[in-house]
């Protein structure tokens, strides 16, 4: 029987790691160093600390992430949820392993160029004709990838990948609500957060996460590496990935995979 081929969807983890600004960056350091402490047998062990939010580097949100007018998804009321510092339901640990399967959007390619300008809004009608061009259809319970291609010449820039000032393309609201038709369970995407960035405007509104999150259940990942699967022109895969069970937190690290027979 053959191997399937296994694509690695998740970004490093390190201290130039792009991340938003309202979240805590990646740090690691080392604790114990090899030779520090020496067993009878000569062996000697080395560990490490490291810090860092759940949002950071590819990560999934939880539905405790975003509230609108003091609710959760499913009117849950954010403030009860949440009390004692963390979160009793709709938290990252409520989350199942994810296995299902999995369709790339390349919308850069569906265009006819390498990456999206900043200012780009990714619309339903898009999203719906490249689905078209890559004779993909969207079912429910799937996961639907969103490729820009920000990171291609931003990664090593966390300044110019988070955006501020430039914008960062993405869904818009009516790509959201789209996705939120077609009933899939997750959607994720290469950029720090998964939606068009008003240039300026930076993470002050985020209408998108909104929609997904809070409206429709409808869970988030962010900060993917798409390339390797978009050079290759795979459109359909199986999709893998399981967040930490941090109990009662918002979001989770991430290291997705794209499986292909």
């Amino acid at each position: 029987m053959t191997e399937p081929r296994i694509y690695d969807l998740g970004q490093p983890l390190e201290a130039t790691t792009p991340t938003s600004p309202n979240h805590p960056s990646f740090r690691m350091a080392l604790m114990r160093r090899h030779g520090d402490q020496v067993r009878s047998d000569g062996a000697s062990a080395s560990n490490e600390l490291f810090t860092m939010g759940g949002h950071t580097g590819t990560h999934i949100d939880a539905l405790a992430h975003v509230s609108r007018d003091g609710l959760l998804y499913g009117g849950v009321n954010a403030s009860e949820a949440s009390r004692g510092g963390r979160f009793r339901t709709l938290g990252i640990d409520t989350v199942a392993p994810i296995v299902c399967r999995g369709v790339l959007l390349d919308v850069p390619a569906f265009l006819g160029v390498n990456e999206l300008d900043p200012e780009h809004r990714i619309t339903a009608d898009e999203l719906a004709a490249c689905a078209d061009q890559e004779h993909i259809d969207i079912r429910a319970g799937d996961a639907v990838l969103v490729r820009t291609g920000w990171p291609i010449r931003r990664w090593n820039d966390p300044m110019a990948f988070v955006g501020h000032d430039s914008g960062v393309p993405g869904p818009d609201e009516s790509a959201a609500h789209w996705l939120a038709d077609h009933r899939i369970r997750v959607t994720g995407g290469d950029t720090i957060a998964y939606e068009w960035v008003q240039p300026g405007i930076g993470h002050s509104l985020l209408p998108v996460h909104t929609i997904l999150l809070v409206e429709s259940g409808i869970h988030i990942i962010e900060v993917m590496a798409l390339e390797e699967l978009a050079a290759n022109r795979v459109y359909e895969f199986r999709f893998i990935a399981a967040p930490l069970k941090i109990v009662g937190a918002t979001g989770s690290p991430l290291r997705p995979l794209a499986l292909v027979e």
